[in-house]
């Protein structure tokens, strides 16, 4: 009898695993770490409720998706935990429920800032989910739900969300085009996908390595001397200087982790090359969000002019947040050799 119920144990937990797709849980953190590193302030508390938050909406959605797309899965997945069975239609919709007030509540915790960003985040999830995935707006409705991710991080730290609008674009466009990408998961495709979803990523590794010069002006500077963001608009005579190091390596590794199945579901637009595929964007966006880090904090450098000390620290801050980032890669493409992430 033990053996029978760890058995059936095990056989649950595995079946939850597949449906909540923890692998993919791995590339939520850095969402809100960008949006912090954007308005070049410290994670904090306030950082974590906001981790905890996206972490709840993701999973709401990663459920939310399986339950509504259980017909169709059934004839396409039948593998799937709720087609197959191992998982009711009841506890995956309450499940969906659950993380979704789960999420909301911990970013009223945060602040209210940081709720008036998660309420838009979470009717994008259910939107996306129910209403809008199989139209023509569906990738933009994912894009831009990743996209309020990294803001949430940025209202939860410093109050306010507008500096990282940047990084949230950037970020943005690149769920844009693994979304895309993803709807010709299950069926034989076109080359048009996987060879914009390439292009995407060679424009975002070249944009993201681009930091301002030395005269950025200021949004504001707090009574410590620490600046939070800028407003993104050169002041006379400023250029674009080359990446620092660890910018320009992240930015290498986004590249590098999505160039081969890219270009390989592009010559061959199978479903297995084309999961593949869609299964490296999504580890992607782990370097980009680690690049966007680092940028933030080189960014940084150029634009204090006093407080050199103050500066340092946060250059060191975002430094050490990015490589922390970052080694979540392969913790999540160990994972998703064991579980799928898509």
């Amino acid at each position: 009898m033990d053996g029978a119920s760890e058995g059936n144990r095990a056989r649950v937990l595995r079946a939850w695993a597949e449906l909540l797709r923890l692998p993919a849980l791995f590339t939520v953190p850095g969402d809100a770490l960008a949006g912090a590193a954007a308005l070049t302030a410290r994670p904090d508390r306030r950082t974590l409720l906001a981790i905890g938050s996206s972490l709840c909406l993701y999973e709401a959605g990663m459920v939310l998706n399986d339950w509504a797309d259980r017909a169709d899965d059934a004839a396409e997945r039948p593998h799937r935990p709720l087609p197959s069975g191992r998982v009711r239609p009841t506890a995956a919709f309450t499940a969906a429920c659950a993380f979704t007030a789960a999420g909301l509540a911990l970013a009223g915790r945060a602040g209210r800032p940081a709720l008036t960003v998660a309420a838009p985040l979470a009717a994008t999830v259910w939107s996306y989910d129910l209403f809008l995935k199989h139209t023509p707006a569906g990738p933009f409705a994912m894009a831009a739900a990743r996209g309020l991710d990294l803001l949430l991080g940025a209202a939860a730290t410093a109050g306010r969300a507008r500096p990282a609008l940047p990084s949230a674009a950037l970020l943005a466009t690149h769920t844009l085009a693994v979304t895309t990408l993803s709807r010709q998961e299950t069926r034989q495709g076109t080359p048009t996908a996987a060879l914009a979803a390439l292009a995407t990523t060679g424009a975002l590794s070249w944009l993201v390595q681009r930091r301002p010069s030395p005269g950025l002006r200021p949004h504001r500077r707090s009574p410590d001397g620490t600046l939070h963001g800028h407003s993104g608009r050169p002041g006379r005579g400023s250029t674009v200087r080359s990446p620092a190091p660890p910018t320009a390596a992240l930015a290498v590794a986004y590249a590098i982790t999505t160039a081969r199945p890219y270009l390989h579901a592009s010559l061959n637009p199978s479903p297995p090359l084309t999961q593949q595929a869609v299964g490296a964007g999504i580890r992607a966006t782990i370097p980009l969000q680690a690049a966007l880090i680092a940028r933030s904090g080189a960014t940084a450098t150029t634009t204090a002019t006093a407080a050199t000390t103050a500066t340092a620290a946060t250059t060191a801050t975002a430094t050490a947040t990015a490589l922390l980032t970052a080694a979540l890669a392969p913790v999540a493409r160990i994972l998703a050799k064991r579980v799928s992430i898509t």
